[in-house]
This record gives C-alpha cells, sequence and structure tokens, in this order.
C-alpha cells in the first residue's frame, strides 16, 4: 500500500511539474482584473522606493506643523497627488494636497 501512495503522489508531482509551465503566460499577455491592479499604498510604496515620492512621515513632518493644531486624520492618494485631511478645532475638515516629490503644499480646501 505504500509503494501504491508513494507512486501515486510522484506521478501527480510529475503531472503538475509538466503542465504548470505550459498555462503559464508572460506578464504583459495577462490581462488585469480589476481587483489586480495596484492599489493606492502599493503605487506609493513604489513611488518612495524609486526615488520620486517623499515617505509619507517625512511629508507629514513638513505638513503638520503648519496646520496650526488641527488634528491630522490621515494620507489619501489623489491621482499624482497626496491628499491630507485634518480636523480644526470647530469640527471643520481640511484638506490639503501635497506633492508626494517636494512635500510642497499645493492647495488647501475646506469642507
Amino acid at each position: 500500500m505504500s509503494l501504491y501512495r508513494t507512486l501515486l503522489l510522484s506521478l501527480c508531482a510529475a503531472s503538475a511539474a509538466v503542465a504548470t509551465p505550459a498555462l503559464a503566460r508572460p506578464a504583459d499577455q495577462i490581462r488585469l482584473a480589476w481587483n489586480d491592479r495596484p492599489r493606492d499604498q502599493d503605487r506609493a510604496y513604489i513611488a518612495t522606493q524609486r526615488g520620486q515620492s517623499m515617505p509619507l512621515p517625512m511629508i507629514e513632518r513638513r505638513v503638520i506643523p503648519r496646520m496650526g493644531g488641527a488634528d491630522y486624520l490621515g494620507p489619501e492618494l489623489r491621482g499624482r497627488n497626496l491628499r491630507m485631511k485634518f480636523m480644526d478645532r470647530s469640527g471643520k475638515v481640511i484638506w490639503v494636497d501635497v506633492d508626494p516629490r517636494t512635500g510642497r503644499i499645493l492647495d488647501k480646501s475646506d469642507d
């Protein structure tokens, strides 16, 4: 029985090893589904690794002190820009658009 089981497992492993390369396609021929597209955080990470963007903590150290004590609620990536969300003492939301390459504030908007 043990020899039969070993032979069967070996046959399954060999057939899987032979069939797998035949099913693989080059990366440029694969059409990505909507959920396979890079997420915002993946794009931000790649841009930082390539030197195209400053790390988020560095940007936060530049922008947060300029916000006059408003509470920082977090970032979101909008196209090529970074949008940082703040709330002032009266509860008003403030959006700050920042260039992630330089850390420069591009725009402030109150909602």
